[in-house]
């Protein structure tokens, strides 16, 4: 992985992480009441506002793809969060603990991210953004289909590892906007 890449990522990540603390400030942890399936609606709703202005070429409300994508990264950090304290409660988390467990996943993501670009190269910087929208559409549906599942699967990755395929594809997508590639 290029250096650029790493610097890019950081960056990325650093601008959803600001939001995220900021937010929590405002909210707390209000997002703790959340169980895995409300999670999930969360992103869908963000993938599929960008699938749609992606579709119409124009929007009516404010926040635009960017935003969008930002805030597909730190619901996966949500989700990822609760998954790990696998119990969905009202919760109030200290501004630190948030901080670090923040830290602590996007570090996991950004690990399997480099892996994943040791092995294919950086595949993802020729992809479009509309190929971003789809395949966390198709994570989501796998979570879906997984909590279906009773949080099963005989063969597949859980529901953990498409947490951090849609987090890692949001990155790649906000990098790429930054360029102006999209």
């Amino acid at each position: 992985m290029s250096n650029t890449t790493n610097r890019q990522y950081d960056e990325a990540i650093k601008g959803c992480q600001d939001i995220f603390i900021k937010k929590t400030k405002d909210y707390g942890t209000a997002w703790r009441v959340l169980r895995p399936i409300s999670v999930v609606d969360q992103i869908f709703i963000k993938a599929l506002r960008i699938r749609t202005i992606q579709d119409k070429k124009t929007q009516l409300v404010g926040d635009d793809i960017t935003s969008e994508f930002k805030g597909i990264v730190n619901y996966a950090i949500i989700g990822l969060i609760q998954l790990s304290l696998n119990n969905s409660q009202i919760e109030e988390l200290p501004v630190e603990q948030v901080n670090e467990l923040y830290e602590k996943y996007v570090t996991f993501c950004k690990d399997t991210m480099l892996n994943k670009n040791h092995d294919y190269g950086e595949a993802w910087r020729d992809m479009s953004q509309e190929s971003f929208a789809d395949l966390i559409l198709v994570k989501l549906q796998r979570i879906k289909q997984i909590l279906m599942n009773d949080g099963k699967t005989l063969i597949s990755e859980g529901i953990d590892a498409n947490y951090v395929d849609i987090l890692n594809y949001s990155v790649f997508a906000l990098i790429l906007l930054a360029e102006g590639k999209h």
